[in-house]
């Protein structure tokens, strides 16, 4: 019987498994209603109480200044308006989870870049580096026969919180050079710190890199500009992955098929999540990528909100069989994560079934 890293692992290199690894991300609300429930404890660990196929975590410390002490702008009954240390002023709310309001950036230009942010990201600072949860992280997914993957941010995650998308796809059109030193810089940032929590800590057994570059219908940017600013970057950063041994698992929110040439390009090894109400299809894209790329969700979070199995087994038989026998690779996930309308009962079987599909085809 294969171990769950060893199923994880087979998808991403298209090779057969015995049951689908799969995996996903609870909102807080939602653990909070299954314990509410009686479902879960306070205290279960997600990974382990729906036996998922890996764990990932420890992300680096980007904001820019460490030592900023985030000030209060404003604060309401239900929001708090905050300047942090990116010298960023975001709106959160502070009873439910979800994007920040952006309110305002002091960084808009290069100027203010290379002044009050690029400083703090040149040297390096080992209290970026979560070396202890690294450890922690780890040791308990061997333990556990699960994978392992470093999460973080690429450089379009990573820009954003500085200078806002405005300022930066704006920078895209007027200023390119700008854009593109700030996606060296934080690449450069990134490599830097992995080298020496790698060093001492190990490596992991994939990269899982958050780029959010789309929204309901278009990404955020086009295809050139995606190859001419952005694309490098990835591709000395999915190539460092690689030379670790580590496959690339790209998850961005938003419409991104535009995008998807210019990422297997740079060596993106599997796309998640695929989020179907912003257009994503996978059918489609694994029509033209099936046999380069591994897959993982595309599974209509909508429809599973509806606690309808029947509907729900339509919907993974429809876009999960045909890639598994074209010899795909394919992580089962839902196409965003789990908000609190999903039944408990209903995650657990998305998961039982789900994992049970090559063996149904």
């Amino acid at each position: 019987m294969m171990t769950h890293r060893d199923r994880f692992l087979a998808a991403l290199r298209f090779e057969p498994v015995d049951a689908l690894a799969y995996g996903d991300g609870l909102w807080p609300e939602t653990h909070t209603r299954y314990c509410r429930e009686g479902r879960m404890r306070d205290d279960d660990d997600d990974v382990t109480h729906f036996d998922l196929s890996w764990r990932s975590g420890n992300w680096l410390q980007a904001v820019a200044d460490l030592d900023w002490t985030d000030q209060v702008v404003e604060e309401t009954d239900d929001t708090v308006l905050t300047k942090d240390g990116n010298l960023a002023t975001l709106r959160r709310w502070k009873a439910k989870s979800g994007t920040p309001e952006h309110v305002a950036f002091d960084i808009r230009d290069r100027q203010a870049w290379e002044r009050l942010i690029k400083p703090h990201l040149l040297p390096l600072n080992r209290a970026r580096i979560p070396f202890a949860s690294y450890r922690e992280t780890k040791a308990r997914a061997a333990a556990e026969q699960r994978a392992f993957a470093w999460a973080g941010v690429g450089p379009f995650e990573l820009m954003h919180p500085i200078c806002g998308h405005e300022h930066m796809l704006a920078g895209m059109a007027l200023d390119p050079d700008w854009v593109s030193d700030m996606v060296d810089t934080y690449v450069d940032w990134t490599i830097r710190h992995l080298d020496v929590l790698f060093a001492e800590e190990g490596r992991p057994d994939a990269f899982w890199v958050c780029e959010d570059m789309g929204f309901k219908g278009r990404p955020f940017m086009s295809p050139a500009m995606y190859r001419d600013i952005i694309q490098p970057g990835h591709a000395r950063l999915f190539d460092y992955a690689h030379q670790h041994g580590c496959p690339v698992v790209v998850h961005s929110c938003g419409f991104v098929e535009p995008l998807v040439p210019g990422l297997v390009e740079a060596g993106m090894d599997c796309l998640q999540a695929m989020e179907v109400k912003a257009g994503m299809d996978l059918p489609h894209i694994a029509e033209q990528f099936g046999q380069r790329i591994a897959f993982c969700g595309n599974i209509d979070i909508r429809i599973m909100a509806r606690n309808d199995r029947t509907a729900l087994r339509e919907e993974m038989d429809a876009k999960i069989k045909p890639l598994l026998r074209s010899g795909g690779g394919y992580i089962l996930h839902s196409d965003h994560s789990i908000p609190p309308e999903v039944d408990h009962d209903t995650l657990k079987w998305f998961f039982d079934y789900g994992s049970s599909l090559p063996r149904r085809l």
